[in-house]
Order: structure tokens, then C-alpha cells, then sequence
């Protein structure tokens, strides 16, 4: 029997180690600013074509390299970082596999242009799929600039499953943020397109974060830090007022490496317990440092899960560190006993007399009358919903089984028409959260939320196939400022947004002015729409075209629909029943979940056969 093992070739074995390393174009950015830091550079410039699809290309001012290390670098398995195995408990730099730039070359068309300190010419390589192509001698600074140029050209199947543009691009962010807010003493810049996204002077953690997200961001900030003998605790937290329901901006990092932790985020997150609302989170940027001989980052390929010795400990640590920042910054609510308060009165004027206190007395009133037997509640108690507090154990399904031999929704329409002093008597709101409709048919009960997101999301799908949304101006424009990430994200949608019917404009680099809002929407917050609409888009990022548009429209009928609570006129109530029996799907929301219960004579007699 013939032999069947055989070593693969080189070329083959780096695609399959870039299959690990290289899932996309941020994984290419990641490692080779991760290179550029090790490199001692000051001033690293990150530039990207087509959200790295074209061009990826990173220029640095570090020590650069001869002629032999650039050769070298392209091998497997070639490190300056380690040169033994006791080295991978003693790391202190980013990149010490030795796979990042084999991997790379095999699959995209690699350029590199370096030069060593010391050295008074530079090396020219050129590389398409592991193969060097050309190498000469070139002039060129102190430093290393790498081009990755049409990644995965060779790969077809991997090239075809890159997202859109939009998607990659928000990957390629969050991974320069992950480097920038850990190296603050290094200048960085990022273009696409030839647009300038960032630029980030060297200063201090706080100044660093300030110029990642935003201006905002100087008021939220809460520091922390805590010294302990296992782990070394600094950075900041988000006050309470700033958490979000999206995840939003949580950074965490061990000795100056990004890392994800569950764990970690639990502990963060108990310590906000009490001070912010359930299904909350707030932001953090926290910064660990402990001996490396206690972490093991060599436990995945991309290196953003680490294994740590004494993570219970860290965590009580860090639990406690935040809660106290948040109680002696006074964030967290106190208590302090040992005030007096009995005697705190307020001082009078000058001209202010004091005025005597007074015992009013009612003469008739009699204690040992016997008091009367409360009088039944009226017919009207019944129609403000005061009595309709037992519970409907009944299915949806059969509360809409008549709804078949109901009238059109036209006709109802045209049987609820109002007028006079008898519209009060026909549409009326429960609670500030239901809307109870009187028709010939019967009374419904229409959750006002969920009734307007429905109404909502069929205006806004109508609106994109080329039937675009009325706006209504604004009298008094907003201003809305935001991180470089979301500023790129606001700035991708801002096409389907105009549709639906909003009128942003791009103000400066971050900023955006909101000139007109979709006139279906009622009074809404626009900062606090807008916000929680970009942070939907994080959280649930969408993979293609098609689930953008379909995000967009579903977050967004969800963020400007009334929520409970507003008091709404009965021309508003009207119209909104009207809206919802002219839409295609009217007894559901965006979930499944019912907008309205139908009780008529049937339905009604059911409740009452118990």
C-alpha cells in the first residue's frame, strides 16, 4: 500500500492558518497596528479603501526592519517576540505567534516598504499569495508601511461572504478603538475613502476616550482605581444617567491587551445594581494590569479570551473598586447619619415676621358616627376601566374569532365617525397606555404603543419602495454629536432615514443637524430616538443589505412610537384606530404580540360565565 501522508506546502498551510487568524478585513487591522505598537512607533496612520476590501494600509514610525527580518516576517512561525517557551508567560507585547503576516500574504497581494533605524536604505517587498514577487532597495523613512491589497483575491469563497461595506467598517472601528484607548501615548489616524474618521493626539486615558467617542463623554466619566497586591485596577466607568440598553461602549483590557469577559461584566455590572434600570448597561473602560505569570493569553487564535489565575479574587476587586468609585464621586444614593437634620429650618428675610401656627377644628365631626357603606361605583367607573382588573384567561384567538364577520375596516371607520360633544364618550384612554374604542361591533382595546410601532413600521416599508415619507420641520433644529463610530454609522443609514422621512444633515465631522421628523410621529425625543436607534444597530448588526433596510425600519417605528405614559387627544386616538384597521397585518406588532383585544357581546359573555 502506497504512502498517503503528506506535508502540505507552504501556501496551502498559510490559508489554512489565515482561515483562524484572518476572518476579515478588521483582523487584518487588528494585527498590524497590534505590529506597529510593538514597534515602538509614535504616530501610526491607518488607511482603508472600501472598508479594507481594497486597501488596507498601515504606516508607521517604529524601528522598522532589515532587510533580513522583512524576509523573515513572512515565514510561519518567525517571532522577535519569544524565544522559548517560559516566553509565554512573560509577555508583554501584542503579536508573538509568528502566523499574522504568513497568513496575511497567503491571501491577499502584500507591499512592504521598511527601513531599521541605522540603516540609510530601505527594503521594497512585493508578495501575492506567499510568493514573493519582487524585492529591491528603496528610500524610504525610518518605520514600516505595509499595503494588503484586494484581501482574499485568491479566495473567492471567503471574498464572497464579507459583509457590506457598512458592516466591515464598524468591525474595522471597533478594532482601532481597542488599540487607541490602550495606547495613549501613541498618535493614530485613521482615512477611508480618503475621509478622515480619527485623528487622536497623544494625551492622557481620559483625553484618549474623549477623543474616541466624543465631547459627551467628558461629563460621564467616573474614574476608578484600586491597588491591590494581585491586580491593579484604573480607568473609568459611565455615570448612571449614561447607561443604555445596547451594551454601548465597554472596553476591557489586561495589561494593556483588549479582552471579552462575561465574568468581568457581571461584576461591572452588580456594581451598578440599584442605579440603573433593568435591561440597562452602562459604559466602562477599565484597565487591569497583573503579573503575566497569573494570565494566559494563548488560549485562542485571536487572542481576546484570557485565562486568569485568580479570577475570583479580580473579581471581588473590581466589583468593589466600581461601587465605591460611584459612592465617592457621589453617584451612588447615601446616607449620612451623623447629620442633625431635626433642626434645619429655613432662614427668614430681614422683613419677614414669624407667624404663629394655627389648629383648625371641625365642630360637626363626631368619631363615634358610624360611617356609611361606600356607594357602588357608577356606569362611569365602567368606561374609565376602573373594573376591568379580571384577568382574561382566555387566548388571543378566541377573543378574534368574530373578527371575520366583523365589517370592513372601512365601514367601521365610517361607523366611528365623530362629532360634537359625543367624542369623549366613544374613544377614551386607560391608564395613559390603552385607547378603548366604542363602535356598533363592539369595544376595543388597543395598546397605544404597540398599535403605533404596527402603524409605523407599514408607513416606513411603504415610504422605501419609492413612495417617500411627508417630514414635518422643525421649528428649532437639534444638534446631535456623536462618537467617530457612530458618526459612521449614522452616516450610512442617512440615505434610508431620508426616506422614512427624517431630515439630517452633516454637520462638521461628528456632529448632525435634525431639521424634520416622519410626520406620523408624535412629539418624540429626536436625541434620544436617534441614539437608541444607532445602538439597536449595534447590538442586532445586521449581515446584509436586506436586514439593514429591514432593521432600520423595525428599530425605528420601535424608538419613535408614543411609549405609555402621554396623554393623547381623542382626534389623536381616532386617527391612530383608523391608521391601525387600514394596516395590512393589524392585530400584531413588530413581536407577534397583540395590538388590540376585541370585546363584544360574545367575548363578553364568556367573561361573565364563571
Amino acid at each position: 500500500m502506497a504512502d498517503i501522508i503528506k506535508l502540505l506546502p507552504d501556501s496551502i498551510a498559510n490559508q489554512i492558518a489565515a482561515g483562524e487568524v484572518i476572518q476579515r478585513p478588521a483582523s487584518v487591522v487588528k494585527e498590524l497596528l497590534e505590529n506597529s505598537v510593538d514597534a515602538g512607533a509614535k504616530h501610526i496612520q491607518l488607511i482603508v479603501k472600501d472598508s479594507g476590501k481594497t486597501l488596507i494600509q498601515v504606516v508607521d514610525d517604529g524601528k522598522g526592519m532589515t532587510e533580513t527580518d522583512a524576509r523573515m516576517s513572512l515565514e510561519r512561525h518567525a517571532t522577535s517576540k519569544i524565544r522559548s517557551a517560559e516566553d509565554l508567560f512573560h509577555l508583554s507585547t501584542m503579536g508573538f505567534r509568528g502566523e499574522a503576516l504568513a497568513s496575511i500574504s497567503a491571501v491577499a497581494q502584500f507591499d512592504i516598504k521598511t527601513r531599521a533605524i541605522g540603516s540609510d536604505i530601505g527594503t521594497h517587498l512585493v508578495v501575492e499569495a506567499s510568493t514573493v514577487k519582487e524585492q529591491e532597495i528603496c528610500a524610504t523613512p525610518v518605520g514600516t508601511t505595509m499595503a494588503i491589497k484586494n484581501l482574499f483575491f485568491n479566495l473567492p469563497a471567503r471574498r464572497k461572504f464579507l459583509k457590506s461595506d457598512p458592516v466591515e467598517m464598524r468591525h474595522i472601528i471597533d478594532e482601532f478603538e481597542r488599540v487607541a484607548l490602550v495606547n495613549e501615548h501613541v498618535e493614530f489616524k485613521l482615512y477611508h475613502n480618503d475621509q478622515e474618521l480619527f485623528f487622536l493626539p497623544i494625551g492622557t486615558k481620559r483625553q484618549r476616550i474623549i477623543n474616541v467617542l466624543g465631547k459627551s463623554y467628558n461629563e460621564k466619566l467616573v474614574p476608578v482605581d484600586e491597588s491591590t497586591d494581585i491586580v491593579n485596577i484604573s480607568g473609568f466607568v459611565g455615570k448612571p444617567e449614561s447607561a443604555r440598553k445596547g451594551r454601548g461602549e465597554q472596553f476591557l483590557f489586561v495589561n494593556n491587551r483588549f479582552f471579552r469577559s462575561g465574568y468581568y461584566h457581571s461584576a461591572i455590572q452588580n456594581a451598578f445594581e440599584g442605579l440603573i434600570p433593568s435591561g440597562f448597561h452602562p459604559s466602562y473602560f477599565i484597565y487591569l494590569e497583573v503579573d503575566p505569570e497569573s494570565i494566559d493569553v494563548n488560549i485562542h487564535p485571536t487572542k481576546t479570551e484570557i485565562k486568569f489565575e485568580q479570577e475570583k479574587a479580580i473579581y471581588a476587586f473590581l466589583r468593589s473598586a466600581v461601587k465605591r468609585s460611584l459612592g465617592q464621586y457621589h453617584v451612588a444614593p447615601s446616607l449620612d447619619f451623623d447629620l442633625e437634620t431635626a433642626f434645619d429650618v429655613v432662614p427668614l428675610r430681614k422683613d419677614q415676621e414669624v407667624k404663629m401656627p394655627t389648629i383648625e377644628v371641625d365642630p360637626e365631626y363626631n368619631p363615634f358616627e358610624s360611617t356609611e357603606r361606600k356607594p357602588r361605583q357608577s356606569n362611569s367607573d365602567w368606561a374609565s376601566g376602573q373594573r376591568f382588573q379580571k384577568p382574561m384567561t382566555q387566548n388571543w384567538e378566541s377573543l378574534y374569532e368574530n373578527l371575520n364577520t366583523m365589517a370592513t375596516p372601512d365601514e367601521q371607520i365610517q361607523k366611528l365617525e365623530l362629532s360634537g360633544s359625543d367624542d369623549q364618550t366613544k374613544v377614551r384612554q386607560i391608564g395613559l397606555r390603552y385607547i378603548l374604542v366604542q363602535s356598533e361591533d363592539g369595544i376595543f382595546l388597543l395598546h397605544q404603543y404597540r398599535a403605533h410601532a404596527r402603524i409605523l413600521l407599514e408607513d416606513f416599508e411603504t415610504s422605501l419602495s419609492d413612495h417617500p415619507q411627508g417630514s414635518q420641520q422643525e421649528l428649532f433644529p437639534s444638534t446631535l454629536d456623536l462618537s467617530s463610530q457612530d458618526a459612521a454609522l449614522m452616516a450610512s443609514v442617512m440615505p434610508t432615514l431620508d426616506k422614512i422621512g427624517f431630515q439630517i444633515e452633516l454637520f462638521g465631522q461628528h456632529s448632525f443637524i435634525i431639521r424634520g421628523i416622519p410626520s406620523a410621529c408624535i412629539e418624540l425625543n429626536i436625541e434620544d430616538t436617534l441614539l437608541g436607534f444607532i445602538n439597536d444597530l449595534k447590538e442586532n448588526k445586521p449581515t446584509d443589505d436586506a436586514q439593514l433596510r429591514d432593521r432600520i425600519v423595525r428599530s425605528m417605528a420601535q424608538q419613535t412610537a408614543i411609549k405609555s405614559g402621554r396623554t393623547l387627544k381623542a382626534q389623536e386616538m381616532l386617527a391612530m384606530f383608523r391608521n391601525l384597521m387600514r394596516c395590512k397585518q393589524p392585530q400584531y406588532d413588530l413581536n407577534g404580540k397583540p395590538t388590540f383585544v376585541l370585546l363584544n357581546s360574545g367575548t363578553l359573555d364568556k367573561l361573565f360565565e364563571a
